[in-house]
């Protein structure tokens, strides 16, 4: 069970049955918003839950800024709301629909342009056509020129072959980035229903993706992506390839946020975004008493 407010809980598998269902119908497609994400990242963010009247979800949590809360089902009463911005100080991962109304209500808000979730077409990833793509299509075709590749599904009999990518991939970082949150999702890609696939060069392991379905069946995300580092046109190719195998009812591949690190945004934009998940941050302006 998931505890009444203001009492809280850390985040447990066990209540996926009740909020993985829940966050499938949230319609924004805000990357964050799945079971899996929050669950994989409760360490990261020091996560809690709690609901609300209406059964509304209330997620707290602190980063670098201090406290945080986030809201991904609705907005509380006014009371209520007022209270949680005197406890948890930020209100965080605000769609634009909720920017609106908080705005009216004299919140203060700002974009929070390193968070924008990164969204394509699927057939724009998978076919990679026209001039705008013309470099990757060559990286992609000297990477099939020069390699023996095989593709599968990710499966659980792959695990040790999927653990292997991930090691590798970690020592060739200075920083372990969300190395524990991968592994973990790796671990439990069952219990959390993700899905991926895996690439074989000459027969050895090299790089995976594993994502999961938002935005009411929409969209695909990518949580992870992974690979060694040694192949030419490799990230370039398992990009294409997944991309490939995705089903039509995926209108859109979300590829999650920059973090604000520029190469990554330069990687990112280089695919050509049709669209960002905008989101936003809200907090009580200076004057308090602005705020209605």
């Amino acid at each position: 069970m998931i505890p009444r407010y203001p009492s809280d809980a850390e985040l447990k598998l066990s209540m996926r049955q009740i909020l993985h269902p829940l966050f499938q119908k949230v319609a924004e497609g805000i990357s964050e918003f799945t079971f899996a994400n929050l669950y994989l990242f409760r360490a990261t963010h020091q996560y809690r839950v709690s609901m609300l009247a209406g059964e509304l979800l209330l997620i707290t949590g602190v980063d670098g800024i201090g406290s945080f809360f986030m809201l991904p089902f609705g907005l509380p009463d006014g009371q209520r709301l007022e209270q949680l911005f005197e406890k948890f100080k930020t209100m965080k991962c605000v769609s634009s629909s909720q920017a609106q109304v908080l705005r009216r209500l004299g919140y203060e808000i700002k974009e929070d342009r390193d968070n924008f979730d990164y969204l394509y077409t699927r057939q724009d990833l998978a076919e990679l056509a026209g001039r705008n793509f013309h470099k990757k299509r060559n990286l992609i075709k000297a990477f099939l020129n020069n390699y023996s590749y095989e593709g599968r599904p990710l499966l659980q009999t792959h695990k040790e072959d999927v653990l292997e990518i991930l090691e590798k991939w970690r020592l060739n970082r200075d920083e372990p980035g969300d190395y524990v949150a991968a592994k973990e999702a790796l671990e439990k890609a069952e219990e959390l229903q993700l899905c991926g696939g895996i690439y074989y060069v000459e027969g050895n392991p090299v790089a995976y993706s594993l994502g999961e379905e938002l935005a009411c069946g929409k969209s695909f995300v990518i949580h992870f992506e992974k690979a060694v580092s040694e192949y030419k046109g490799l990230w370039q190719f398992i990009n294409q390839a997944f991309a490939s195998i995705l089903p039509e009812q995926y209108e859109t591949v979300n590829r999650e946020q920059d973090l604000g690190n520029e190469g990554l945004r330069k990687a990112k934009l280089s695919y050509r975004p049709i669209a960002f998940v905008e989101k936003f941050k809200a907090t009580v302006p200076l004057q308090r008493g602005s705020v209605v």
